[in-house]
């Protein structure tokens, strides 16, 4: 009962769309509706500045990372670590409070990372960074860094469970991402503060 009751309460935490909350508070347009539609951080940052995609940035990692954290503390399985980690990420994606239309889920999964383990969150983490720096493409450094994602798992932390989930994570990123991928390959896709990314 208690490994089901964290799986539905990580989906729950999940549905929260933290740039429509941040939105809503600080009077922005609403992210769905503006830019590239999508609720997510680099979006914000397209239509509301630097604090408000910092602050749904935040947010959406820190939920991705709290119920990871809770398995830690009460010492489950690692299959309830990986339906866990899954069940945030789908909440982020397909959100039960905003009809089932969310985000694209990568500061979500680098949460769910940095929750199963420092190193793993910080691998994926300088991945995106370094990928971010070079390319100055927001969703080529998601794309790269998660498909990297598994690789590291099983370095890190060789879970069966958790690469499965990992990999599943990171396929359905890139299929979220696919828009981005159509114009990455027409050389459509612009730098960070304006590709139409997360």
């Amino acid at each position: 009962m208690l490994d089901l009751s964290l799986v539905i309460a990580a989906y729950l935490l999940g549905s929260i769309s933290s740039a429509i909350i941040v939105c809503r508070l600080m009077s922005l347009p609403d992210p769905r509706t503006q830019g590239s539609n999508n609720p997510g951080a680099t979006n914000v940052l397209r239509i509301g500045g630097k604090k408000a995609a910092a602050i749904t940035l935040l947010g959406d990692s820190l939920k991705g990372f709290f119920p990871v954290v809770a398995c830690h503390l009460l010492d489950r399985s690692e299959l309830v670590f990986a339906l866990v980690g899954g069940a945030v990420f789908l909440g982020h994606l397909y959100p039960l409070f905003f009809g089932f239309k969310g985000g694209k889920g990568v500061a979500t999964a680098l949460g769910v990372q940095f929750g199963l383990s420092w190193t793993i969150g910080a691998a994926v983490g300088a991945t995106w960074l370094f990928m971010a720096k070079v390319a100055n493409i927001s969703s080529l450094a998601a794309l790269i860094s998660m498909s990297l994602a598994p690789l590291y798992i099983w370095l890190l932390w060789p879970s069966a469970e958790l690469i499965v989930m990992q990999i599943l994570v990171t396929l359905l990123l890139i299929w979220r991402h696919r828009i981005n991928i159509e114009n990455m390959l027409k050389g459509g896709e612009g730098p960070i503060s304006k590709s139409p990314g997360d």
